[in-house]
């Protein structure tokens, strides 16, 4: 089955706001996620029912089919595999790659990609981290936690991030705080959740915001 370019969006933006658990996603949600109006998203999701991709009902919100978390997936893995081409081998950094494998995900040949995982050598996370599912749809995916979520005294490896935009890409990547440091937390500002983080012999102090979005693996 053929899908257009904004159909195989939406069976990735309900992947994401449900992974790993595939449960049911409002409207307002995948609204917000898109940048898209609700009525929109409610004419397509329409769409994608009749094609068997997602369960819709409304006012119940969707989740995906098997059949539509099998596409999902297949996009993701594109997508995540493209990013890890322009960064190990067109030396784009990691802030630059994501609007371009927003294109590039779209590519309807699996050969192509089955040889390009190969001429990576088969790569297990992109450059932000997140896992890259298997040519069978597997994903291997590891427990990362939030900073905001650890105690002083806690430390780890920096391991992935949950917001993608350039922006914050590169506010980590100015600060250090970069994939494979290890991180230790070494004050949590009561007032704000602030939190004092170390990285090698240097302290800094990251919002709460940042905190959130900033993962590890203990």
């Amino acid at each position: 089955m053929n899908l257009s370019f904004t159909e195989e969006n939406y069976l990735k933006a309900i992947f994401h706001l449900n992974y790993p658990v595939n449960e049911n996603v409002g409207t307002n949600a995948i609204s917000e996620a898109l940048n898209t109006r609700a009525a929109s998203v409610t004419d397509m999701l329409k769409k994608l029912a009749e094609k068997e991709l997602i369960n819709y009902e409304k006012y119940q919100g969707v989740s995906l089919t098997d059949f539509g978390q099998k596409k999902a997936i297949t996009i993701v893995r594109k997508h995540r595999l493209w990013e890890v081409f322009l960064v190990d081998k067109l030396n784009f950094k990691w802030d630059e790659v994501h609007d371009i494998a927003e294109e590039l995900e779209h590519i309807n040949s699996e050969t192509l990609i089955n040889r390009l995982e190969a001429f990576l050598d088969f790569p297990k996370r992109d450059p932000h981290g997140d896992p890259i599912p298997d040519k069978d749809g597997v994903i291997r995916s590891q427990e990362l936690i939030p900073v905001s979520k650890l105690k002083v005294g806690d430390s780890g490896v920096i391991s992935g991030v949950r917001e993608h935009s350039a922006d914050f890409l590169k506010y980590l990547e100015k600060t250090g705080l970069i994939l494979g440091e290890t991180l230790s937390i070494a004050e949590i500002v009561k007032f704000d959740s602030s939190v004092m983080v170390k990285i090698k012999k240097n302290q800094q102090m990251i919002s709460r915001e940042v905190a959130k979005n900033l993962l590890i693996a203990l």
